[in-house]
């Protein structure tokens, strides 16, 4: 079900999705301000192109104070929009039956959208 739900994903937006975020990712990372950034939006389109069979974990330092300052930037600046994009998407895919382990995936990546210093998608082993 994972390489079936990744493939469909893939097919149907997920895979132009996370390509956007690689590039803004890799456009960020051109100044030297953006790199920690950049590097985040490359983090969540790497999420982004394959959702199904990963779960979302939260890293050991992430209670330290520049990751807090980081995710607070990140939110003002970035995050609020990413995530409220994947609310609307996965609200809208849960409209009908077939679109419920769409939805799910985009409701997974919303913490990660809010608050991606600190945490990842892990496979589920």
């Amino acid at each position: 079900m994972t390489l079936l739900g990744n493939i469909i994903w893939l097919i149907f937006g997920g895979f132009v999705s996370g390509l956007g975020y690689i590039i803004g990712g890799l456009s960020l990372c051109l100044t030297i301000i953006g790199i920690p950034f950049g590097l985040q939006t490359i983090k969540i389109g790497i999420a982004t192109l394959t959702p199904f069979g990963k779960i979302n974990v939260v890293a050991e330092d992430s209670s330290n104070l520049l990751t807090m300052i980081f995710n607070v930037v990140w939110v003002i600046l970035f995050g609020w929009e990413i995530a409220l994009s994947h609310l609307v998407h996965g609200l809208i895919l849960a409209i009908t039956i077939i679109g419920i382990p769409f939805a799910q995936q985009h409701f997974k990546l919303i913490p990660i959208a809010l608050f991606p210093f600190g945490r990842n998608l892990q496979d589920v082993n």
